[in-house]
């Protein structure tokens, strides 16, 4: 098949599409990738890319368009979403490349599936979606807007007729279905659960960062409301066994609340902030803890679905401690390779207690559980087979 994917992001930035895409190119497909200029997580566009519209990268045929970069600011994530949609619709009017199919991988923004619908209702070609970041649920969540505002009623109409575009939808949690069925009503498609990878496939080939003495527990991922973090440092503080240490990478919304609560509590060698880290900077330190720490607020359906830092965990053979509900603490039961803590301060404590404490056989059998659970139902070669029968 020849194959366009549609996503705003694509490598260098760090998302899992660019390895579906190398999968789906050595299986056999012509491949072609429709996205903008690097710069997620740069706050510019990379140098190196400023004049690069066309590119090779092993094998997968990149075309690149305008947008401006994504910085901090609420303004420039509007300009740098609206970007995208207009000059990806613009390259899908001007190409005259025939296409079989188009797969689109909607992260946020949703308006990403217009290119692949524009070009579905020119070329008359399928148009699958492969939802991992719900719309317009995720701009509740984040309180980006609120449901009563009219920001809120122009984007579920959007999102709406975007989604209903589509042929098929491909869901990156179970709950999502739900979802799609209660809130936008879309129940004439067919809506299949599909996980997204995880961006590391053999952690043995990962140096292992030396974190120091005692039990060293990791969390890695966006720092905001729905992670919970800020319950850390409150949680360290009721922690009596001295050789505890929790260790934290990212950043976001509340990482300024979080330093400031570390210092508060005078906690600086117990809980160990290390700023932001790309992945391959922060893969090490995956494996040099001895656990893994895995939350979302129970709070919506976002609350209830799988988040992506669980699967990158379990690919990591390591034992998890997680703060989850719904999708993510069914997979996590179903591996029987986590211990759990309710979304409370006290209770989490006294989960860091009790997987400090846990005998290291029984911590290791936990973890190959959790890598043997990844195996089998969330490898890239597993997920990319999903995908491309849903492709044909």
């Amino acid at each position: 098949m020849k194959i366009l994917i549609v996503s705003q992001f694509y490598y260098p930035e760090n998302f899992v599409i660019y390895k579906i895409a190398e999968t789906l190119q050595k299986f056999g497909h012509d491949v072609h990738v429709l996205t903008g200029r690097p710069n997620y997580g740069y706050g510019y566009i990379l140098p190196e890319y400023k004049k690069i519209k066309e590119e090779e990268i092993n094998g997968v045929r990149v075309h690149r368009v305008d947008l401006p970069a994504r910085k901090r600011g609420r303004l420039s994530i509007i300009f740098n979403y609206l970007g995208f949609w207009y000059n990806s619709r613009k390259w899908v009017r001007k190409t005259k490349l025939k296409f079989d199919v188009v797969y689109s991988f909607q992260l946020s923004p949703v308006t990403i599936l217009s290119a692949g619908n524009l070009y579905k209702k020119k070329h008359h070609v399928k148009h699958i979606c492969h939802c991992v970041d719900l719309w317009p649920e995720s701009v509740l969540v984040t309180n980006a807007v609120r449901k009563k505002s009219l920001t809120y009623k122009i984007l579920y109409s959007w999102s709406k007729k975007l989604y209903r575009a589509c042929d098929e939808i491909l869901i990156g949690s179970p709950s999502y279905k739900e979802y799609f069925a209660t809130t936008l009503q879309i129940m004439d498609k067919n809506i299949v659960f599909v996980p997204q990878p995880s961006l590391v496939e053999n952690s043995r080939k990962i140096k292992t960062q030396n974190l120091g003495e005692g039990f060293n527990i990791l969390y890695c991922g966006n720092i905001g409301t729905i992670q919970m973090i800020e319950m850390i440092p409150e949680a360290m503080k009721l922690v009596k066994n001295s050789l505890v240490k929790f260790h934290i990478i990212g950043m976001g919304p509340m990482s300024k609340k979080l330093v400031n609560k570390i210092t508060e509590l005078k906690l600086e060698d117990k809980v160990i902030y290390h700023g932001p880290l790309p992945s391959p900077k922060a893969a090490p330190y995956f494996k040099g803890a001895n656990a893994l720490f895995v939350s979302l607020k129970n709070e919506g359906i976002v609350g209830k679905t799988i988040p992506n830092k669980l699967v990158m965990s379990m690919a990591f053979t390591k034992p998890i401690l997680a703060m989850l509900e719904g999708d993510g603490k069914r997979i996590l039961t179903e591996s029987k390779g986590g211990i759990f803590a309710r979304q409370d301060v006290k209770f989490l404590a006294r989960a860091i207690e009790k997987i400090a404490a846990t005998p290291t056989s029984e911590l290791k059998k936990l973890g190959e559980l959790n890598q043997i659970y990844y195996a089998k139902h969330f490898s890239l070669e597993t997920i990319t087979r999903k995908i491309e029968k849903h492709l044909r």
